[in-house]
């Protein structure tokens, strides 16, 4: 098993780019694919595309996101690519309604964003999921939704 215990940088960094450039074309940069969700932890593992096993050991001062490289060597190269997020949007039809719905989440410690008057939910669990623990905000229709990817935002 691999252990990473720190990010090498960006694959967009000059000083990276053109290494994994070549890498790129001898067939020998490799991908970590991780759902957005898994950027946030420091201790994981996790197999790579092509089958090899990753223990992520990060300090508390890096993150992993797009592109970064894990591994730079003059054969090999990891690279972090992070899925499409999905996002399920709420739109509260009253302020009454928004007020409920911002303390549920808040309760729920569920990670959002705004968009207007609309609040985002990562999706790190089937929709249903979250619709139900919402109650009647959605039975009774006082909260419409939808789901779009990150790109679509």
């Amino acid at each position: 098993m691999l252990l990473v215990e720190r990010v090498l940088g960006s694959r967009i960094d000059p000083l990276l780019s053109d290494r994994l450039h070549h890498l790129e074309h001898h067939g020998q940069v490799d991908i970590l694919n991780l759902p957005a969700a898994e950027l946030a932890r420091r201790r994981f593992r996790a197999t790579s595309a092509a089958g090899e096993e990753i223990a992520i050991a990060l300090p508390r001062d890096q993150k992993l996101f797009d592109g970064a490289v894990l591994v730079l060597e003059d054969h090999k190269a990891i690279v972090v690519r992070v899925d499409s997020e999905h996002w399920l949007r709420l739109q509260p039809r009253s302020i009454a309604d928004a007020v409920e719905l911002g303390y549920h989440a808040g309760n729920l410690h569920w990670r959002v964003r705004f968009q207007g008057e609309a609040l985002l939910v990562a999706l790190e669990a089937p929709v249903d999921s979250y619709l139900d623990r919402l109650g009647t905000l959605i039975t009774e229709r006082r909260v419409v939704t939808s789901v779009s990817k990150t790109d679509d935002l």
